[in-house]
């Protein structure tokens, strides 16, 4: 038995034949098992992130900061406030807590950021 083409299918109907690209797609990965054998990809890590601190109480804050270290960006520039306990207890996370292990290096860019660089994570 012959099997019917595109074309065929066409001339049959008298309208132009278009198929579902979606379900050929669907049937072709079903038969090659490409959900099983195509790895999830890895998100991507942005290269910078801007942290803005503002109305987070220092718990949150807290949080905010320890999740940025672990979530192996690089580079970050904190935003504090000028005044304020957080522009305070920054510093003192970076240099005196569980925190100072992930980071390399911290400095003020003005009277309420800092730049940090986080360490690489090993993996």
């Amino acid at each position: 038995m012959k099997q019917l083409s595109d074309k065929d299918i066409a001339e049959m109907t008298g309208d132009i034949f278009v198929p579902d690209d979606n379900a050929i797609r669907k049937q072709v990965r079903a038969e090659l098992k490409l959900s099983k054998l195509i790895p999830a990809q890895k998100p991507s890590i942005p290269k910078h992130f801007v942290l803005d601190l503002h109305k987070h109480t220092e718990e949150q804050a807290w949080q905010e900061i320890m999740s940025l270290a672990k979530s192996g960006i690089r580079n970050a520039t904190i935003i504090t406030g000028a005044s304020g306990i957080l522009h305070k207890k920054f510093p003192q996370w970076v240099n005196e807590s569980i925190l100072s292990p992930y980071i390399h290096s911290s400095k003020p860019i003005n009277n309420g950021s800092f730049e940090v660089k986080f360490k690489s994570l090993k993996t």
